[in-house]
């Protein structure tokens, strides 16, 4: 039947299912290989999980044709091949050298009793045959290489020739079914990432944006204060009053006082500007929506000067208001520490640790019986915390106040968890669990511990092998009460 339309779409399909037609008379598969290929996409479609799409691919030769066979695939960095999953054991739980002999190559191989078949990605271009020759060049959105991994079939004296042609387009079929599923998978972490960095946007940036009202308001307080003394002097000329002393003196301290107040407010908005801009950058970078999740740019700094100071700035009339005193260990700066950490998220981590001290923070009585209400930080080296050999180093953030509880403590790091006295405050649950999240993609850890007077927050990360220093080893553990 010949169809007869003039859509260009369709007729673009027609003209593939009619090559297609060709291609498989010029295959000549046999009734068994067919059966394989049959198998093989209904099992494909059946299963959900990737894992089992992976034991579809080696059992069905073994069944089929009693051929073992082994799919290698590349990691995700794209850099070494991974023994995935054979037809003797399954899916390989620990990862294992390649044997001897099983590399990655754009055509088929002869690997001693073996032979073994390139996997391809889907072409970069609908367009593209699926049975033609696959490009080499690198499309910017797509991985570094079409090939995805190989495919190992043994014996070798079981295959004819006409044996392997029938695997290499088997082969195809097992990339193309690989390609759809890790796409979905990938689309599912993209859209998984974007909700998370929503709730990161409106925790890091958009609740903490609500200080640009205070000090809009408060700006609007100074305008307000200026009409007022433009009205003074505007009445005091029109009734043709000359200015006396006195009120040339009221006048001028007022005006003094409204140019310190603007310049105040002005060095607070370009520092919240600034901060805001630095979460921003560090939220909205291209590698995170290219990768689906995010990417780190390490940079060399001295975390007490280019961290936590701006941050504890940010926040430190939001903590005075509050009748909150801040402990800062003078020696952090003279013992300087630097290290290779992304500062526009690690920002970020003190930006939580600070907003949850203005919220919880309680006053308490101390060993001496005075009232203390306080928030500290500092930092201490713990030898052999990832390993021998390997120190961490760990930063504290402490607040006076009631100790957690038991169950409290074990969730605190979690998404969406809110304590007991977090009632009534606002606030979304995401904070630490963001902290945690950024720690550990610097290779560190999150923690808690209840002290004397109150609760200590603290990360760990490690430390470099020959740490930049002026001294060592730095000053000793900070006070934590």
């Amino acid at each position: 039947m010949v169809m007869n339309n003039n859509s260009p779409d369709l007729e673009k399909v027609n003209r593939r299912v009619k090559e297609k037609i060709r291609n498989y008379r010029q295959y000549n598969f046999s009734n068994t290989q067919n059966r394989l290929l049959k198998c093989f996409f209904d099992l494909a479609q059946e299963y959900d999980s990737i894992h089992d799409l992976y034991r579809v691919c080696v059992v069905v030769p073994l069944e089929m044709l009693g051929l073992d066979s082994a799919l290698y695939l590349l990691d995700t960095e794209e850099k070494t091949l991974e023994l995935i999953c054979n037809s003797r054991e399954g899916v390989i739980a620990e990862q294992r050298p390649v044997p001897t002999g099983i590399h990655l190559a754009a055509e088929a191989y002869v690997s001693g009793d073996a032979y073994v078949v390139p996997i391809f990605r889907k072409p970069l271009s609908t367009a593209l045959l699926d049975d033609a020759e696959p490009p080499l060049t690198q499309h910017p959105w797509q991985p570094k290489s079409r090939i995805m991994g190989m495919f190992e079939i043994t014996p070798l004296s079981g295959l004819k020739e006409e044996d392997r042609f029938f695997f290499t387009k088997y082969t195809n079929r097992i990339g193309y079914s690989l390609h759809n599923r890790m796409i979905a998978r990938q689309n599912i972490r993209h859209l998984e990432f974007i909700n998370s960095l929503v709730m990161d946007i409106e925790h890091n940036v958009i609740i903490p944006n609500m200080y640009f009202k205070h000090l809009f308001n408060q700006l609007k307080k100074k305008i307000v204060s200026l009409d007022t003394l433009e009205n003074t002097m505007t009445e005091l000329m029109s009734k043709g009053t000359h200015c006396t002393s006195e009120n040339c003196e009221t006048i001028f301290t007022e005006i003094s006082q409204l140019r310190k107040d603007l310049m105040i407010y002005h060095g607070e908005l370009e520092k919240h500007h600034a901060n805001v801009s630095l979460f921003l950058e560090s939220l909205f970078r291209r590698e995170h929506f290219q990768r689906g999740r995010l990417v780190l740019q390490p940079k060399r700094c001295c975390v007490e000067e280019e961290i936590i100071q701006p941050q504890l700035e940010q926040y430190r009339a939001r903590l005075k208001t509050q009748g909150i005193v801040i402990d800062r260990p003078t020696d952090m700066i003279e013992e300087r520490v630097l290290l290779n950490v992304d500062i526009g998220l690690l920002s970020q981590v003190y930006a939580n640790f600070f907003s949850n001290a203005v919220k919880y923070t309680e006053e308490i009585v101390d060993h001496n019986g005075r009232p203390r209400k306080a928030v500290a930080y500092g930092r201490e080296i713990l030898a052999d915390f990832f390993g021998p050999g390997q120190k961490g180093i760990k930063f504290n953030i402490f607040t006076t106040g009631r100790h957690f509880s038991g169950t409290e403590a074990d969730s605190l790091f979690s998404e969406g968890f809110r304590c007991a006295n977090s009632q009534g405050r606002a606030g979304t649950g995401h904070g630490l669990a963001f902290v945690k999240h950024v720690v550990e993609m610097h290779g560190g850890r999150v923690g808690y511990e209840a002290t004397g007077q109150g609760n200590n927050f603290f990360f760990v990360l490690p430390l470099p092998v020959v740490p930049i220093s002026s001294r060592w080893p730095p000053e000793p553990k900070p006070r934590v009460s």
